[in-house]
Formats: structure tokens, C-alpha cells, sequence
């Protein structure tokens, strides 16, 4: 199961071959309510073969609906599931995603995929991962300020066990008997629950380089989230001393997350990361009003469409829950008029955020009450 990055965001804007498949559906992850995901699931199925049927012959409608159904069937994905669900299916492409936030059940069959419900989750200013740590275990978790979940490790060590030579020399193992009960004679069996503190200590950094490396490569360079680090004091400070990692946050909490369950996990860490998040807004509040003043920064929704086709969008804040109707045109940033009789109507702000990432600028999804523009947007331009 895959978490929704910048990268992959970007990798499913790219041009895919026609047929792409967007499906998105609100999950739970308790019981009762979780019951029902599956059952709309299956319905959501119904509408989508149907729907191809009607233009695509029957045995290419069965290989495309395979994977799909595959999915409902299991029984053990149902079980576990977040806030919400996002597939993409393309050729040779069939993506799943974790959503940490609701999304309205919705299907779409275009040439291109459907991603604007991921771009508020993905930019929120909320989000933020945290990395467990003991001398033995590392573990990585991606959260929001209503939830935290696990994130499968890609490239990093999980435990100590894993970055340790097969082999050590004799005189660092202890002899014990291990698989006779006691007065049973056995050959001896070498172990290591006693090796020489020098060496456990050299074994412990070397584990420690190798999540740091890892974690930076492989998890916060492709999120770009701050990093929180759980771990005993002394953990903490080894790790400090040698991470590189510019993410991980000055601050961290002292304790062994092994005596932690995932709520109060949750809880402790975004006690940790709150201050962080409202000196980050309190920033870009800030960033914005100079901006403004300098005639260099714009609330105003036509002067930011047209900065942001001219690539002139370094940063773009977005007010959270916001809609404002209505389509840009991405070639000229004009503002299109919205037809009454469709049923789906865009959203101009979820266009002008998918512009501006495009663009490569940088889009924060901000709570309305920290927004500095009544607009429901603020644009900061590169020059």
C-alpha cells in the first residue's frame, strides 16, 4: 500500500495511455462503519463495468476489471483500511493509495487520471512522518493532526539484524544451549545476547547511519514532510550526532516508542510537531504580506491565474474546504465560465494548485481562519 507523494503525484499528472481509471472512496477504520466500504466498493464496480461495457468489447472489459476485483475480494485489505481509498489504473499501470482524509465517493474514466482530490491531502500543512527508534527496530509513520499510520519502509533497514555482517569473530560470542531442556546433553550453540559493549555500540551507529541514510533518500526528500524523532535520550543524541537528514526537527521526544500504542503515539507527536506547524503558517503569513506590499504577491484569482501559466507562482496558498466554481484555461490563465446544466462542476482552486505544482512551485493547503486573504488564495511570485 502506497502513501500519495509529490513524486508519485507527479508521475500520475504525466501523460498515460488511454484508458485511465480514477477511483476514490471513503473508508473507515473501525468497526461498524467499516463494513459498508467494501459493499460501496463492489457498487462503485458495477457502475465502472457497466459504464466500459458500453464502449469497449467484452474481453478487454474482463482484463480491466480483474485487478479491481481481485481487491474486493480480499477480505484482510477490507479489514484494515484509513479515511479513505484512491486507485489509478492506466496501461501497465495500477496504483493503490492511502488517503488520511476523507474523499467524496467518485469514478472517473478519462485519457488522463483525475488527481485533484489528492492535491489538498497531499499539500496540506499539516502533515508531517515520524521515525521511531531503539538500538534494535526502526519504524516510520506519516500522519496529519486526526491521524497517524505505518509506512511500509522502501530501502531502509528495519532492524539491527539487517546492516550486521553474517559473521563476527569468535571472541565476541558467548556460548549457550539452546533446544534441550535442562540435564539434556546438546552441542553448544554460539550466540551474541553478550557481546562487548565497544562493539554493540559500533553496531547500534552503524544501524543508526543506515535508516538515517534511507529515511533521507527514499522517504523525506520524495515527502518533504518535517521528521519527528521518538527515542530514548541517549538514542536521540546518537543519531543526532551523525543524521544528515535537513527535515528531522530540532526537537524531539524522549522516550521508548515501544511503550507507545498508535493513539498515544499520535497524540505525543502532534503535541510535538502543533508548534511547528503554526510557525510554519505564522512564516508564510508573513512571506505573503511582504510580498503584497512589494507588489510582488496577489490574492486576486485572475492576476494569480495568469502569474501561475507564466510560471511566475513560487508559492501558492490555498484555503482549506474552499470552492470556488468555475475552470482556468492553462494555456492563457483565463477564467472560464461554469455551466449550470453539469453536474461536476471544477473547482478553479483545485485547478490553479495543479497548475502551479506543474510549475514546480510549491501549494500549502491552509485553514481558513490562518488564510491572510478573504480570496481563499495567496500567491507569492518568484520575482
Amino acid at each position: 500500500m502506497l502513501q500519495i507523494t509529490v513524486e508519485r503525484l507527479g508521475r500520475l499528472l504525466a501523460a498515460h495511455e488511454p484508458l485511465c481509471i480514477s477511483l476514490y472512496l471513503p473508508t473507515h477504520r473501525r468497526l461498524p462503519e467499516n463494513k459498508q466500504d467494501p459493499i460501496l466498493y463492489r457498487n462503485l464496480l458495477a457502475e465502472m463495468e457497466s459504464s466500459l461495457s458500453e464502449k469497449y468489447p467484452v474481453r478487454q472489459v474482463r482484463e480491466i476489471m480483474e485487478k479491481f476485483q481481485s481487491l474486493a475480494a480480499d477480505d484482510l485489505f477490507w479489514r484494515h483500511r484509513t479515511d479513505g481509498l484512491a486507485i489509478f489504473s492506466a496501461h501497465e499501470t495500477f496504483e493503490v493509495y492511502e488517503l488520511q482524509r476523507p474523499v467524496q465517493k467518485l469514478l472517473v474514466i478519462a485519457d488522463s487520471f483525475h488527481t485533484k482530490p489528492l492535491v489538498r491531502i497531499l499539500q496540506s500543512a499539516d502533515r508531517y512522518q515520524v521515525l521511531c527508534l531503539s538500538q534494535h527496530e526502526a519504524r516510520l509513520y506519516e500522519g496529519n493532526r486526526d491521524g497517524l499510520d505505518s509506512v511500509e519502509l522502501i530501502e531502509v533497514p528495519t532492524e539491527l539484524s539487517d546492516v550486521l555482517t553474517d559473521e563476527r569473530s569468535p571472541s565476541t560470542q558467548s556460548v549457550g544451549s539452546y533446544g534441550k531442556r535442562s540435564g539434556e546433553g546438546g552441542s553448544a550453540v554460539h550466540h551474541g545476547h553478550q557481546p562487548r559493549t565497544d562493539l554493540a555500540e559500533a553496531e547500534v551507529l552503524k544501524f543508526f547511519r543506515a535508516v538515517d541514510r534511507g529515511i533521507l533518500e527514499h522517504h523525506s526528500r520524495l515527502s518533504g514532510l518535517p521528521l519527528l524523532l521518538v527515542a530514548l535520550a541517549r538514542n536521540q543524541a546518537d543519531f543526532r550526532s551523525l543524521s544528515h537528514n535537513p527535515f528531522l526537527l530540532a526537537e524531539g521526544i524522549s522516550i521508548d516508542p515501544d511503550s507507545l500504542d498508535l493513539e498515544k503515539l499520535r497524540q505525543l507527536a502532534w503535541k510535538g510537531i502543533e508548534p511547528f506547524y503554526l510557525n510554519r503558517l505564522i512564516g508564510l503569513t508573513e512571506k505573503f504580506a511582504t510580498a503584497q506590499s512589494r507588489q510582488s504577491g496577489s490574492g486576486d484569482l485572475s492576476d494569480v491565474a495568469k502569474a501561475a501559466v507564466s510560471n511566475q507562482v513560487a508559492t501558492l496558498l490555498v484555503e482549506a474546504d474552499r470552492v470556488i466554481p468555475g475552470v482556468i484555461d492553462r494555456e492563457t490563465g483565463a477564467i472560464g465560465s461554469v455551466n449550470p446544466t453539469n453536474s461536476h462542476v471544477d473547482d478553479m482552486l483545485d485547478d490553479l494548485a495543479e497548475l502551479v505544482m506543474a510549475k514546480g512551485g510549491e501549494v500549502v493547503i491552509v485553514p481558513a481562519a490562518r488564510m491572510p486573504t478573504t480570496s481563499g488564495l495567496a500567491a507569492i511570485y518568484r520575482y
